[in-house]
This record gives structure tokens, C-alpha cells and sequence, in this order.
């Protein structure tokens, strides 16, 4: 197989490629990661040049750094981009692309195809390529990654990936989550299983239950027509949380192949106890910030929801009986991810003057986002007391031990996995179809008789009330320990 490699973007003129593909693999071509003989092949409807291009990505590199960027470096990496306008709905389209890009290669070369457009724009773009033949392996890959949304619901998916599957083989395909992409998503992985501290404690018998949030400060700002349509679930819950469900529930693999893996978070949707449209007023909450009905294209008496709280349970051995809440919305108080796994009381308490279990029961908090880590909350005696206790936290974070821009943007490490034909990382169709299967229900109950109350919540607060009572009503509350401790490394705590 060749190494020669072109990277072809549709949707190049759009935010998504100037904001974070580029950049990151500008990231990567720093790091000497990428091929030796690359390109960089924007196409969009946009009227632009090259050099548009490069300015648009260069501002927007310029805007995010937060050290000084290697002109020189950027200057021959500059060279590798090149863009070409054209209607994605037209034939003689693509067969232009491949013309033009047969002669930039200059010989047999590897494609990688991102799809950084609207999801209506998918299936005109992989059709086109498959018509022109620049699907067929010959003697390179062909690889074509796809963004979220993939579909809007179980029926639209399945279809997706039908045709998908009729012009090309699954093994081609990359369903990209940004979120998988991220060093401390996939270092929940690594503190499960190669520390083997945790492992024994790793199920019902000593966990009492697990919260999983990814709250956001911002509301929908300009997506408002997007936004209004997709609502909270589509939008975070079927892909983003429920990736992060199967990395905390999954059992250990034999090895950190691609299958291996996804076989493994395919097992552990498949054993979510579904919920029944009839069954949301019992294990859901939504919510809809004070605000949102006035955002640019929402309507005036929308009832899309933009916070919403979903209890899980797994029928398995592992975790039966053990709630899993998971949570997201936004104009929420923090901006924030983070899994608490909270674990149980002791039976018995010996200790005088312990007043509250609830507040001091053990937590082990993995901190996504911002403040990347791991804090462990356990019991300590006061000093100078007779038993008087208090929760103290074991903490690492990410910039203290390795530095403050350790952590690379996670579509490097993704754009990277493509390249290199390693798919862990990347949704299977079965597991979209499945992912789509458990919050379809959902949906359809929001909008029965059986739906839940819409509640409304102040922008900077946690979400509506409701969310808290729902979690009282169980004897659990919210937890939370990232963001309480954030620090800069320089400073102090």
C-alpha cells in the first residue's frame, strides 16, 4: 500500500475546517504524524480560492493558539491546501475532483473523504463519489468519515447506513464522535483497567450509583433552526453520553482491537433496560431555559427541550439495580463533563459525630472537561477531635503532571486513527442503529399524553429543580467535584 495520502473535505468553506481540522492537522504535521506525502483538497459550494483558504484557517489558528505558532512551518503547510468549489448535487462534479486530484497525486494515493457539511448533504456527496468510481480500493484505501447526526432517529439511521452499505464496505466508513477523540474520554479506559485498585469495586456490589453530566454555560446562539428540531437528546444524549455510558459499564476486553471494543459497548447497549414512551414521566426530566423561545430562529411557543436528566439501568451482572443518571443541557451554571462514580455507605458507621452519610459517601470523579483528571474523595479524622470526620480529595491533573498544552485536540488523535485505519475509536453501524433504538421511545413519549412537565430553569443555574427532586426521590443527589477544584498550575490553591 502506498503512503502517499489525500485528505478531501467537503464542507471546507464551513466552520468545522477552518476551526478544527485544519488546525488540527497542522497539529499533526508538526508532530511529523502525518505521511510524508500529503494534501489537503477543500471542496465546498462557496465561491472561494485557495488562498481564501489558507487565510480563513490561518486566522482561526491564530485565534485559538495559546503560544507562539511556527510561521515557517505554516508557510510550507499552506502549500498542501488547495481548494476547488462545485454543486455536490451534480455528477460531473466529482468526476472534475478526482481529475484534479489524480494530477496532485501523481500516482496511486490513499483518500481519506470527511463529510464537514450538513447531514442533507451526506448521501448526494458519497453517492457522487461512488459514481465517479473514487470509492474503489485498488491499490490504496478509500476511507469517508461522517459527522454527527448520524440520522435523527432509529428508522432514518438504519436507512443511512442501507445506503451507505449498497456503494461501499462498513470497514470504509468512520461515524466520528469528537468527544471519543478526547485524551481523558479514553483515559477512562486505561484508570479502569490498568490499575487494578478499581476493578473489584467496579459493580453493583460496592457502587451506589453513577452520574455522567456535560453541561454547557452557552445556549444556542446561532443554531437556533438546527438546534429547535434536534432538542437535547439527539443533539448530546444519543452520541456523546451514551459513548461515555459504555466506556464506564463495559467489561474488559482481550485486547485494544477495534471489534474487540466495540463488540464490548455494543453489549452493554444491547443490555439498557429500554424505556417505554408510557415509562418517560418515571425515569426522565427535560427542561427548557428561561430565554429560549426568544433565541434568533426558535419559535415563540417551542417546547424543544435544552436540559434533560435520563436514568438508565443495565440488566446485567455487573451493574443490576445500579442507576446510571445522565444529564446535559445548556446555560447550565458550569461548563463542564464529568463522571462521578459514587460508591456505597459503609453498613455501619462506628464514628460518633459523622452526622451526614449521604455528603461523605467515597466519590471517584473523572474530570473531562475543564479542569482534565481524576480526584478521589475519601474519609480523614479532623485533627484534634475525638472522631470527628471529613472528606478529603486525592487529585492529579493532567496539567500539573504533564504540562499545560499536553493535552492535543481531539480531532487530531481521531484524524490520525482514520489515516492509520484503526477504528476503535469510531462508531459501528449496529451500535448507531442500537444507540437510536433506546432514545426513540423517548422522544415519542415527550410528545404523548405520558410526557413529562416542560420545566422551566434559569439560565446560569444546575437546570430546573425537578432534576434535584428527581434524584431525592431515589435517596441520591448531585455530585460534583470538577470545577470545584480547578487551578492554574502556577498559582496556588
Amino acid at each position: 500500500m502506498t503512503e502517499n495520502t489525500s485528505i478531501i473535505i467537503f464542507g471546507a468553506s464551513g466552520d468545522l475546517s477552518h476551526r478544527k481540522l485544519i488546525p488540527a492537522l497542522f497539529n499533526l504535521y508538526l508532530k511529523g504524524r502525518l505521511p510524508e506525502s500529503f494534501r489537503i483538497y477543500g471542496a465546498a459550494t462557496r465561491s472561494w480560492t485557495d488562498d481564501d483558504l489558507r487565510s480563513t484557517a490561518w486566522s482561526s489558528l491564530q485565534d485559538q493558539s495559546t503560544f507562539r505558532i511556527d510561521e515557517a512551518a505554516w508557510r510550507i503547510f499552506a502549500q498542501k491546501l488547495t481548494y476547488r468549489s462545485g454543486d455536490f448535487s451534480a455528477p460531473d462534479t466529482f468526476k472534475r475532483f478526482d481529475v484534479e486530484l489524480s494530477v496532485l497525486e501523481n500516482g496511486p494515493s490513499n483518500r481519506m473523504y470527511y463529510m464537514a457539511t450538513p447531514p442533507e448533504y451526506f448521501l448526494d456527496i458519497i453517492n457522487g463519489l461512488a459514481a465517479a468510481g473514487m470509492l474503489e480500493e485498488k491499490d490504496a484505501w478509500r476511507r469517508v468519515v461522517i459527522e454527527k447526526p448520524f440520522g435523527s432517529d432509529f428508522t432514518s439511521a438504519g436507512s443511512l447506513n442501507d445506503s451507505i452499505h449498497q456503494v461501499m464496505h462498513e470497514r470504509q466508513v468512520y461515524r466520528i464522535d469528537h468527544y471519543l477523540g478526547k485524551e481523558t474520554v479514553q483515559n477512562i479506559l486505561v484508570a479502569r483497567f490498568a490499575n487494578t485498585i478499581f476493578e473489584p469495586v467496579w459493580n453493583r456490589n460496592y457502587i451506589e450509583n453513577v452520574q455522567i453530566t456535560v453541561a454547557e454555560t452557552v445556549g444556542v446562539e446561532t443554531r437556533g433552526k438546527y438546534y429547535d428540531k434536534a432538542g437535547v437528546i439527539r443533539d448530546m444524549f444519543q452520541n456523546h453520553l451514551i459513548q461515555l455510558l459504555t466506556l464506564v459499564a463495559m467489561e474488559p476486553t482481550s485486547s485494544y482491537k477495534a471489534d474487540a471494543l466495540r463488540d464490548e459497548k455494543l453489549k452493554v447497549i444491547s443490555a439498557i433496560r429500554p424505556i417505554s414512551a408510557k415509562e418517560v414521566g418515571l425515569h426522565t426530566v427535560r427542561g427548557q431555559y428561561h430565554g429560549y423561545r426568544q433565541e434568533p430562529n426558535v419559535p415563540a411557543d417551542s417546547n424543544n427541550s435544552t436540559f434533560a436528566v435520563v436514568r438508565f439501568f443495565i440488566d446485567n451482572w455487573r451493574w443490576q439495580g445500579v442507576p446510571f443518571y445522565i444529564r446535559s443541557g445548556k446555560k447550565l451554571a458550569e461548563k463542564v463533563s464529568e463522571i462521578i462514580i459514587q460508591f456505597k455507605n459503609p453498613p455501619h458507621m462506628i464514628f460518633p459525630n459523622h452526622a451526614n452519610l449521604d455528603a461523605s459517601s467515597n466519590l471517584l470523579s473523572m474530570c473531562l472537561q475543564p479542569d482534565e483528571g481524576i480526584h478521589l474523595r475519601f474519609e480523614t479524622k479532623v485533627p484534634d477531635t475525638i472522631a470527628e470526620t471529613r472528606s478529603v480529595n486525592m487529585e492529579y491533573h493532567y496539567s500539573d503532571e504533564f504540562g499545560p498544552n499536553a493535552l492535543p485536540e481531539a480531532y487530531e488523535r481521531l484524524l490520525l486513527d482514520v489515516i492509520n485505519g484503526d477504528a476503535s475509536l469510531f462508531t459501528r453501524a449496529d451500535q448507531t442503529e442500537l444507540s437510536w433504538e433506546l432514545f426513540d421511545p423517548i422522544l415519542v413519549g415527550w410528545n404523548s399524553p405520558a410526557a413529562p412537565p416542560l420545566n422551566f430553569y434559569e439560565p446560569g443555574s444546575w437546570g430546573p429543580p425537578e432534576s434535584d427532586t428527581f434524584l431525592a426521590s431515589a435517596g441520591h443527589q448531585w455530585m460534583q467535584i470538577c470545577g470545584e477544584h480547578c487551578h492554574d498550575p502556577g498559582e496556588p490553591e
